[in-house]
């Protein structure tokens, strides 16, 4: 494909996501199910600008000037990109392009408007509706903070320590120029390329298929690591969802003791069981709830409850840029609600003395401290232990999370 028409392909994969509501991740699968005459280099092209566009929504529509997909898609291309104007106006007059610059788009591209007096919200590119939750989290640095979540995100990965080690893991993934993270043991960076190039495959590594690494956010593996020393603990995952942390566990207790692995959406468990196969998991029992009473005889005795809870995920605003425009009030309502219920249903699994860690890759106050707070109120045998953590993508280049820790009293 030519430019001209990759840019065409971007602006129809926009249009199907406005039209058909469908989240960025379906739109372009469906592009790339009927384009079948476009290549790999094709396909993370396109994928490339509509998620930079998604990223940079509002700070492009005030660059540009103009409140159309068209002049978002031209000026990615110029502001994030870099491409010249010649190019661009080349690329939209080829005959499979979106058609030729109005005198307007050319404006905006020659003559950008200024950020610098553009609302914080603008700045940080989300909507309007989040600026009094975006002020109460991050107050005067809630621009730069938004700024930092509309980048392209690296690939981090967590070397398998039941299966390899570090130096091992940097051999095999040597083609990718790995970096170590310092923040987090066993943590590997691949930094993110390009946005018209394709992310490093590390999934197709033949050491991926043997199991020495997972692909994992800093974040997450920041998250799990705050468990401390559980090697012959019984822990319970109560939010396992598809075991990313799940296997972070399993590899911090070195197929010790007993982990639990349990999720209400079934679904969600299925690949719990094969990716901890891959990675020589040896201690871990999935409680489904597809039976009755999965976790029954385990309340009281568990040293460690893991609750990593659904939330709006507002955190990986990096990774899933078309969440931010598709989040509303009351679905933030819901998950606080959500977030009360599986605390309330998750305490009682922890005995006395033992330990609660509560985790969301959420950035806004009301799905973390608030429900700190509420918890509390609710479970006086539970206190919280230091001050909870915050990662950002601007202070630590994680993802964002929020992680509590509660202590049962005895």
């Amino acid at each position: 494909m030519r430019d001209g028409g990759r840019i065409a392909a971007a602006l129809a994969v926009l249009a199907d996501m406005e039209e058909r509501h469908k989240p960025a991740r379906l739109a372009l699968k469906s592009w790339a199910n009927d384009a079948r005459y476009a290549g790999a280099k094709d396909r993370a092209f396109v994928s490339g600008l509509v998620l930079d566009v998604l990223r940079r929504r509002r700070s492009l529509t005030w660059q540009m000037g103009l409140d159309t997909a068209r002049s978002r898609v031209f000026g990615a291309l110029a502001l994030i990109w870099g491409w010249p104007l010649e190019r661009i106006m080349a690329a939209a007059s080829e005959v499979h392009g979106p058609g030729a610059l109005s005198v307007a788009e050319e404006t905006g591209l020659s003559v950008p408007l200024s950020l610098q007096e553009a609302p914080a919200a603008v700045r940080g590119d989300y909507p309007d509706w989040l600026e009094s939750h975006m002020l109460r989290a991050y107050g005067e640095t809630r621009d730069v903070e938004g700024e930092a979540l509309a980048v392209r995100a690296p690939i981090d990965l967590r070397v398998n320590i039941l299966k390899t080690d570090v130096v091992r893991a940097l051999k095999a993934l040597e083609p990718f120029s790995p970096v170590v993270l310092a923040r987090a043991d066993n943590a590997i960076r691949i930094i993110a390329p390009a946005s018209s190039d394709r992310a490093a495959p590390v999934e197709s590594a033949p050491e991926f298929e043997r199991g020495w690494f997972e692909v994992q956010d800093l974040g997450s593996q920041i998250a799990a690591l705050t468990a401390g020393d559980i090697r012959g603990k019984q822990v319970l995952d109560f939010c396992a969802g598809g075991g990313g942390k799940t296997l972070a566990l399993a590899a911090a207790m070195g197929n010790s003791g007993q982990l639990y692995a349990y999720d209400a959406d079934a679904r969600r468990l299925t690949d719990t069981v094969r990716r901890s196969q891959r990675a020589g998991v040896r201690n871990l029992q999935v409680r489904s709830p597809i039976h009755a009473d999965p976790l029954s005889g385990l309340e009281g005795k568990m040293d460690l409850v893991f609750v990593d809870a659904p939330c709006t995920g507002s955190g990986t605003w990096r990774r899933h840029p078309d969440a931010k425009w598709r989040l509303t009030a009351d679905q933030l309502g819901r998950r606080m609600g959500e977030q009360d219920s599986v605390l309330n249903a998750a305490a009682p699994y922890v005995k006395p003395g033992g330990r609660l860690i509560y985790v969301t890759c959420s950035l806004f106050a009301e799905e973390n401290e608030d429900r700190v707070a509420s918890f509390v109120s609710r479970f006086a045998n539970f206190a919280t232990v230091d001050a909870p953590l915050r990662l950002t993508p601007r202070i630590d280049g994680a993802d964002g999370f929020f992680i509590a820790i509660f202590d049962r009293a005895g």
